[in-house]
């Protein structure tokens, strides 16, 4: 994994490099390895992520085909250079 480091801004960088690492699941991975998994917990964990996947899709899929209303969306407000000034 490569981050490009542009005016020497590395607080930019790690921003980038950890958000990918999370979007990989490079931190979930290094937080099951810290301790032995027995094989049997395994199976059952990685049982339990197939049906949650399964689920989701099919959650998705029903969204999007109208079957189930999607999720009502929060809209944030704008912080930083482009936000609107606020009324006083």
């Amino acid at each position: 994994m490569q981050v490009l480091v542009r005016d020497n801004n590395i607080e930019q960088a790690l921003k980038v490099l950890k958000k990918r690492m999370q979007r990989e699941g490079i931190f979930r991975e290094m937080k099951q390895r810290k301790a032995y998994e027995k094989p049997s917990e395994r199976r059952v964990r990685e049982a339990a992520e197939a049906v949650r996947r399964t689920r989701k899709a099919a959650r998705k899929k029903a969204q999007r085909e109208g079957l189930i209303a999607a999720p009502k969306r929060t809209l944030k407000p704008r912080t930083g250079a482009g936000a609107a000034p606020s009324p006083r």
